[in-house]
C-alpha cells in the first residue's frame, strides 16, 4: 500500500468509526455509498478494525465490529467516538505558534515561500472560531533575527559542520568550537541553535545573538546516534543540584542583566529596581559582573558571594590610593 493510500485509508478509518456509531444497524451498500468506496473496500476497513483499540491488544481493548446479513454494528469503540477535534487551548496555542513562525523569517529551512503557511493559518482560522479571536490578543515578542541565522540555517540545509567563535557570559570569554547543527528554535523570545558540541562532546544550545563568528566549514556534520534534543518545554534553565544560587537586585541602568543571563526569577521593586535570582555552577564570573554594575547592581545574597565582591572592590580602590 502506498504511502498516500495508508493516509488515505487512516483518515476514512477515523471518520467511519464515529458515523457507524451514531448509525447503528446501518447498511453495507448505504455506507459504502456514502464514504464512495467499493463495498469490498468497506469490508476490508471492517475486518481491519477488528485488531485496532487501546493499548494492550487484550480483547477488551478492541475496537467489536459485526456486518453478518449486510448490517453493521460497531463497538467498544469510545475513544474515537467523535471525529477528533481542537480543543479551545489546542487551537489558540497552534495559532500562536505558527504566527510566531511566520513572523521569523528565514528560521525554518523550506519557509521561505509562505504560501502553505498562510493556506494552513486562514484554515485553522475559519477552523477555530473564538480561538481564533482570542489569538488576535496574544503577542509574542520575537528579537530580530541575528546575523548568525542565514548561515546556521545554510549549514543545516546542507548538512556542514559549522565553527563558531562564541561568548560565554559565565566566563566573559569567546571560545572557539565546531558544531554538528541538528535544529534551530525560538524559545522566549531568543533564537538558538542546538548541535553536537566537539569541544564538550555533548549536545549544546547556542544563543545566536552571542555568536561573534559563525563559518560554514567544508565537512560533513556528523551528528552522533546518542545525541538527544533537549527538553525544552519547561524553559532553557535546567539548573544543576551543585548550582549556587545567587540574588542580585539591579537599578534602571541594570535591569539588562536579566534580559541577557538566565534567571530563575525576576521581581519588579519600586523605582523600576529589579531583584533577580539565578543559579549557577561558577561564581567568579558573578563578582566580575558586579564590579561592571558597579552602582547599577549588586549582590545580596548568599552572603559570602557579596563579601567577596565587597574585599574585590577594595583591593582595587587600594591599588589606586
Amino acid at each position: 500500500m502506498s504511502a498516500q493510500s495508508a493516509s488515505t485509508r487512516l483518515a476514512r478509518l477515523l471518520a467511519l468509526v464515529p458515523y457507524l456509531l451514531s448509525r447503528p444497524g446501518s447498511r453495507v451498500e448505504d455506507v459504502a455509498q456514502a464514504f464512495d468506496i467499493a463495498e469490498e473496500q468497506l469490508l476490508d476497513d471492517l475486518q481491519l478494525l477488528f485488531v485496532c483499540g487501546l493499548p494492550g491488544h487484550m480483547p477488551d481493548d478492541l475496537i467489536e465490529a459485526s456486518f453478518e446479513g449486510g448490517v453493521i454494528h460497531v463497538g467498544n469503540a469510545d475513544a474515537i467516538a467523535r471525529p477528533l477535534r481542537l480543543g479551545a487551548d489546542e487551537a489558540l496555542a497552534l495559532l500562536v505558534g505558527l504566527r510566531t513562525l511566520a513572523s521569523v523569517p528565514g528560521l525554518v529551512p523550506g519557509l521561505q515561500d509562505r504560501d502553505a503557511l498562510d493556506r494552513a493559518l486562514a484554515k485553522l482560522e475559519q477552523a477555530a472560531g473564538d480561538a481564533a479571536a482570542a489569538a488576535e490578543n496574544v503577542a509574542v515578542d520575537v528579537e530580530p533575527a541575528p546575523g548568525a541565522l542565514p548561515v546556521a540555517r545554510a549549514a543545516l540545509e546542507r548538512g556542514r559542520r559549522l565553527h563558531l567563535r562564541y561568548y560565554v557570559p559565565a566566563r566573559d570569554e569567546v571560545t572557539e568550537r565546531d558544531v554538528d547543527p541538528m535544529r534551530l528554535l525560538v524559545v522566549d523570545g531568543r533564537t538558538y541553535l542546538e548541535g553536537w558540541c566537539r569541544r564538550v562532546e555533548d549536545v549544546r544550545l547556542f544563543r545566536l545573538d552571542r555568536v561573534v563568528e559563525a563559518v560554514e566549514l567544508d565537512a560533513a556534520a556528523q551528528v552522533p546516534a546518542q545525541a538527544e534534543p533537549r527538553d525544552v518545554g519547561a524553559g532553557l534553565f535546567q539548573p544543576g543540584e551543585a548550582d549556587v544560587a545567587v540574588t542580585l537586585e539591579l537599578e534602571p541602568a541594570g535591569r539588562w542583566v536579566a534580559e541577557y543571563y538566565p534567571c530563575e526569577d525576576v521581581e519588579e521593586l519600586p523605582g523600576r529596581r529589579l531583584r533577580a535570582r539565578l543559579r549557577t555552577a561558577e561564581t567568579a564570573w558573578v563578582v566580575r559582573l558586579a564590579l561592571r554594575l558597579g552602582g547599577s547592581g549588586r549582590v545580596v545574597d548568599p552572603p559570602e558571594l557579596a563579601e567577596a565582591v565587597r574585599n574585590r572592590a577594595k583591593a582595587a580602590l587600594d591599588a589606586y590610593v
